[in-house]
């Protein structure tokens, strides 16, 4: 059994992986935030529980670039203290258990093809929608994290005023029309056709990032998952006619776009870590 680690800016979730399937899962929310034994400790409480079981490794995703070599992540979303911290190193110490870090979005990926809807494709790209547009790379059935574990980070590319994850994300709600996605999904549901609007113009956004995707790996298989894609049906038609100006129409056909279906997705792709390049994954305890 192993065990994936979640983190979030604002909660951890950790579970043991076993068979393909999450067990005994724990979530904790963090708090002070500024200090980083605190957060630490919190983690530590999380994790503890789960090791009283056999456990071969523990894999964990954070929102930062990770030396995934050192098992060091650098300057953590959303959580200040975190700006350099030895993440594997401490957790060996404290659980003696072999530890895997990596991007959260990488796990996301990493999930989807070993245990979800990506299963039977060689190479996908797995974007998640939330807070931000994060996005991992599979190629040749192996994760890909590039020299400084900053591949696939298309919502970082420039787009319009900003970047492609400013609009294909949480601040297209809330930074340009004041509101939130739930509301808006929320008003979406009732019918309410400025909602159904939002989310048109919404799916235009996501999909210049899926073209970005597509002519910078050509995946088979593109995977979206995070809070926001739960509004599939209502952005999916923005979302694809954005995509019809494609310059390669057979790519076009060929191309499979798929909604995660396992809000436990990133844990077992935390969990499978341990099955990446043992040159990338090489830690002190092994």
């Amino acid at each position: 059994m192993k065990i994936g680690v979640d983190l979030g800016g604002t909660k951890v979730k950790a579970g043991i992986e076993f068979n393909g399937e999450i067990i005994h899962q724990n979530t904790v929310f963090l708090q002070e935030k500024e200090s980083m034994s605190a957060t630490l400790e919190q983690l530590f409480d999380l994790i503890r529980p789960l090791t009283q079981h056999p456990i071969g490794s523990i894999g964990i995703g954070v929102p930062s670039v990770v030396d995934v070599e050192k098992g060091i992540v650098y300057n953590v979303a959303n959580i200040p203290s975190w700006e350099k911290v030895a993440l594997r190193d401490i957790l060996e110490e404290e659980f003696n258990i072999p530890v895997y870090v990596n991007n959260d979005a990488n796990c996301f990926s990493l999930g989807e093809h070993r245990y979800g809807v990506a299963q039977h494709y060689n190479s996908v790209v797995g974007m998640t929608i939330g807070t931000g547009l994060g996005s991992g790379i599979i190629i040749d059935n192996q994760l890909y994290n590039g020299s400084n574990c900053g591949a696939g980070e298309i919502g970082l590319l420039p787009y319009r005023e900003h970047n492609l994850e400013y609009y294909a994300g949480s601040n297209f709600f809330e930074a340009i029309h004041g509101t939130t996605a739930l509301l808006v999904s929320n008003a979406a549901l009732n019918g309410d056709k400025h909602a159904l609007r939002l989310w048109q113009e919404f799916g235009v956004h996501l999909g210049f990032a899926i073209k970005a995707a597509m002519y910078t790996y050509d995946p088979e298989a593109i995977v979206l998952g995070g809070s926001i894609a739960k509004a599939y049906s209502f952005f999916e038609a923005g979302m694809r006619e954005a995509l019809e100006d494609f310059a390669y129409p057979e790519t076009l056909k060929r191309i499979k776009i798929l909604q995660s279906q396992n809000d436990d997705i990133a844990l077992l792709g935390a969990a499978a870590l341990v099955s990446q390049d043992a040159k990338v994954t090489v830690g002190s305890l092994r």
